[in-house]
């Protein structure tokens, strides 16, 4: 299967008009005609998870964040995404990241589907043409009411995470929430503003955290990595559905770290 058609199966799924105007989806090396026979994936480009697709004989890697982010003026192994780019071109692994558009098509949907989230609606609108409305997260509400540290238990559970971390009173009852995979600082006022009892995200830091209880809403801090590991899974079994001549392999990943 040659990957300029694998592209345009993971193009349908999320297609690149959905991506932010900063972000950079989309094929980052390779050929277009290459002959793909394997697929290895993962949520990020590391070194280990390039040697790996290298040692594997992987013919495409594709991940969640893109391992390009800014213009390069030069390519060489003086430094570690130059190194990165250097052992895929090495090895004719092409590398391609599907980011914001994933999350806007998918992983939103896919993580709410995780905690059973009812009535949903788009969260932040990034979005809009001919009545389409799409953006980033989604808030509905819970199954039930549930006290907010039963809602962290739950979420801790349901994405199999050792810790998550709460702000707020954990007696607190919630029901309407907000979850957006990633970093979600950018959304808590919105998720505010529509009224979430809980905003489910990552990356909230202190003064993020004391600010969000002082709009009402509370915080699970499930972790970047930890809601957003689900692309690998959610890929795999599209990949197999989609492209059943392929073979799909998982990178040996894990969070990137680890509380003492």
């Amino acid at each position: 299967m040659r990957c300029s058609a694998v592209i345009e199966k993971l193009e349908s799924l999320a297609p690149a008009c959905f991506a932010e105007s900063w972000d950079n989806p989309g094929l980052l090396t390779g050929r277009f005609e290459k002959a793909v026979r394997t697929v290895m994936l993962a949520v990020d480009a590391t070194d280990s998870v390039v040697e790996e697709a290298a040692e594997r004989g992987a013919d495409l890697l594709v991940t969640h964040h893109p391992l390009i982010f800014s213009p390069r003026s030069r390519i060489n192994d003086g430094d570690f995404i130059g190194r990165r780019l250097v052992t895929l071109l090495r090895h004719d692994i092409c590398c391609y990241a599907m980011h914001t558009n994933f999350d806007v098509a998918v992983m939103a949907d896919a993580a709410a589907d995780r905690i059973g989230l009812r009535d949903r609606q788009v969260l932040d609108v990034t979005y809009e043409k001919d009545g389409r409305r799409e953006g980033i997260g989604r808030v509905g509400k819970l199954p039930s009411a549930v006290t907010l540290e039963d809602c962290g238990r739950r979420i801790r559970d349901a994405f199999v995470l050792p810790s998550v971390k709460l702000f707020g009173d954990g007696s607190r009852p919630v029901e309407r929430a907000a979850i957006c995979p990633g970093a979600g600082k950018s959304v808590v006022k919105t998720a505010a503003e529509q009224g979430a009892d809980v905003l489910i995200t990552g990356d909230i830091d202190h003064h993020t955290g004391i600010d969000a209880l002082a709009m009402g809403l509370c915080i699970v801090d499930a972790g970047h990595y930890g809601l957003e590991q689900i692309f690998v899974p959610y890929m795999e079994a599209y990949l197999e559905r989609e492209c059943g001549e392929l073979t799909v392999l998982r990178a040996a990943e894990q969070a990137p770290f680890w509380i003492l």
